[in-house]
C-alpha cells in the first residue's frame, strides 16, 4: 500500500511545481511571449480558474467510473496541459494551455484522498492523505528552486517538458502501484450536489478559505516583509527553503495529528496556532530573525492543515465525495486571491508590509470561529 500512496505523491509533486514555479519565471515568460509581467501575471490566474471550473467538472464527469481510472484520466489532462504551455507559440495559446492545466488539479487531490484514505487502516486514513499531499510541500522545498534553475539557465519551456515527462511518469506508477478499489456507489448527477444542501460542508469550506487566505495576506508580500525586517536579498533563499521545509514538516505532523485527535480537533488547533503566528510576525516585524519564524511558523501551518481538512470534507460530502474533496483546492485557490488582494490593501494605504499579518491575523481568527461552531454542530447533532 505504501507503493500506492508514493504513487499518488508523485502526482501531487508535479502539481505543486505546475501551480508555484510561475511566481519565480514571471520575468522570463513575460519576456519569452512578449507580454508585460501584468499579463504574464494572468497566467496564474487562468489556472486557479481551471482549478475551480475542473473540480465540479470532472466530479460529474468521473462519479461512475472506478477511481484508479479516474486518476489515470485526471493525469491524462495534466499531461495534455503542460505539454500544449511548453510548446504554446503566442500568449492566447498560452493562457488556454495553463487553463487545461488548472483543470485536473483539484479533482486529483479529490480523488486522490479519497484512495488514500481507503487503502489504509481507517485509524491511518489522516496520516495516508498527508503522504499524498507530501509531494505537494517537497515541490515547495526542492522541485521549485531547482525548476527556477532549469528556467534561468535554459528556457522556461524546458520546465513545462520536466512537468509533461513526470505526468508521464507518474501515469505509469499509478498503473502499476494504485490498487483497483472499484469506484463509489453509482449516482446521478444531482445527487453529486446533495450534500451541499447540509451547512456542515460550507463551514469547513469557510474555514479553509479564511485561514489559508489569512497566511497569504503576509506570505503574499514576503518579500517587501523581510527586507523592512532587516533581511538582505541573498538571505531570502535560505528562508525559502525553511519555509519548504516547514511546509514538509507541517504535512506530516498534521497527519499525525489527525490520526491521534480526529481531523477536526487538529483543524481548531492549527487554526489557532496561525493566527498566534501571525500576530507574532506583526509584533516582530522589525526583527528579522523572530519575523522569520514567524513566516515558517505560519508556513508550517498552512500545510498541516491540508489532510485532515481533506479528510473531513470527503466525511461530510456523503453522494459528492468526489466534489467533497476537491472542494479543498477550490477553497485553497479562493483563499490565495483573497489574502493577495486584502493583505496589499495597508501597504497600498502607506502602511508597512507587517499590517499584511494582522490583516491575516483577523482572517485566521474568523476561520477559527468558524472550525468552533463547526465542531459545535457535529456534537450536537
Amino acid at each position: 500500500m505504501k507503493r500506492g500512496l508514493f504513487a499518488l505523491s508523485l502526482g501531487t509533486f508535479g502539481l505543486g511545481i505546475t501551480e508555484y514555479v510561475m511566481m519565480s519565471i514571471l520575468p522570463d515568460l513575460a519576456k519569452g511571449l512578449d507580454v508585460s509581467i501584468v499579463q504574464a501575471g494572468h497566467l496564474i490566474s487562468a489556472y486557479a480558474l481551471g482549478v475551480c471550473v475542473g473540480a465540479p467538472l470532472f466530479a460529474v464527469f468521473l462519479r461512475n467510473v472506478s477511481l484508479k481510472r479516474g486518476l489515470l484520466l485526471l493525469m491524462l489532462a495534466y499531461i495534455v496541459g503542460n505539454l500544449a504551455f511548453a510548446v504554446s507559440p503566442g500568449y492566447i495559446s498560452a493562457l488556454a494551455s495553463r487553463f487545461i492545466a488548472g483543470l485536473p488539479h483539484g479533482a486529483y487531490f479529490g480523488t486522490g484522498a479519497l484512495v488514500a484514505s481507503r487503502i489504509v487502516p481507517g485509524e491511518k486514513a489522516t496520516s495516508a492523505v498527508a503522504m499524498m499531499v507530501m509531494g505537494m510541500t517537497v515541490a515547495n522545498l526542492a522541485g521549485i528552486p531547482i525548476g527556477s534553475l532549469i528556467g534561468n539557465m535554459l528556457n522556461w519551456r524546458y520546465i513545462f517538458i520536466f512537468t509533461t515527462v513526470w505526468g508521464v511518469l507518474t501515469f505509469i506508477m499509478l498503473h502499476k502501484w494504485v490498487p483497483d478499489i472499484g469506484s463509489l456507489p453509482k449516482s446521478n448527477i444531482k445527487s453529486q450536489f446533495r450534500f451541499l444542501k447540509s451547512i456542515l460542508p460550507w463551514l469547513l469550506v469557510v474555514t479553509t478559505m479564511l485561514c489559508n487566505g489569512g497566511i497569504f495576506c503576509m506570505y503574499s508580500y514576503v518579500s517587501p516583509l523581510m527586507s523592512e525586517a532587516g533581511m538582505g536579498a541573498s538571505m531570502m533563499p535560505l528562508l525559502m527553503v525553511l519555509v519548504g521545509a516547514g511546509m514538509c514538516l507541517g504535512n506530516y505532523y498534521g497527519g499525525k495529528m489527525g490520526d491521534r485527535y480526529t481531523p477536526s480537533k487538529t483543524v481548531q488547533y492549527i487554526a489557532v496556532t496561525m493566527v498566534a503566528a501571525l500576530l507574532f510576525i506583526f509584533i516582530a516585524a522589525s526583527n528579522e530573525f523572530l519575523t522569520a519564524g514567524g513566516v515558517v511558523l505560519a508556513a508550517t501551518c498552512l500545510f498541516a492543515v491540508s489532510p485532515p481538512m481533506q479528510l473531513l470534507l470527503i466525511k461530510y460530502s456523503p453522494g459528492g465525495e468526489l466534489m467533497g474533496g476537491a472542494m479543498v483546492q477550490m477553497a485553497f485557490n479562493f483563499g490565495n486571491a483573497l489574502g493577495a488582494y486584502f493583505g496589499g490593501l495597508p501597504i497600498a494605504a502607506g502602511y508597512d508590509a507587517g499590517w499584511s499579518a494582522l490583516v491575516g491575523a483577523a482572517f485566521a481568527l474568523v476561520g477559527t470561529a468558524f472550525i468552533i461552531y463547526f465542531r459545535a454542530r457535529v456534537k450536537s447533532k
